[in-house]
């Protein structure tokens, strides 16, 4: 399964590199593609879709993000799978949706653009 992420939103690769460990522990068949360096086209995403949110490939080749592609990586990961079991409970599942849809997800993606703006800023002469 291939798990795209963004590698220059910090909360997003401290996230990755935990789960980059656990995979490498226990040789899960996990591939990180960071957003910013992976041909999107792939994945049929605009490099602004990518941002927004988590995104995974599936071994079938369906793509799954938010909440989904999380309970994904959860169920391959050692000591994780409960949490996947979790947030695919009924009484969950949407309210995982919801706090990752309109709370996470925005939050992350704003800042995202704020420190894509800084950046820019800084590196005009």
């Amino acid at each position: 399964m291939h798990i795209l992420y963004n590698d220059r939103c910090p909360i997003c690769r401290a996230e990755i590199s935990h789960y980059q460990a656990r995979a490498s522990r226990a040789e899960a068949p996990l591939v990180f593609d960071d957003l910013n360096t992976t041909d999107l086209a792939g994945w049929k995403l605009t490099p602004d879709q990518a941002k927004r949110r988590m995104h995974a490939r599936l071994p079938d080749g369906r793509i799954v993000s938010g909440v989904p592609a999380f309970a994904e990586i959860w169920t391959r990961l050692p000591g994780m799978g409960w949490m996947a079991r979790a947030v695919r409970l009924p009484i969950v599942r949407p309210l995982a949706a919801f706090a990752y849809n309109r709370i996470a997800a925005p939050w992350l993606y704003r800042r995202h653009l704020k420190r894509e703006a800084l950046d820019g800023e800084t590196s005009q002469p």
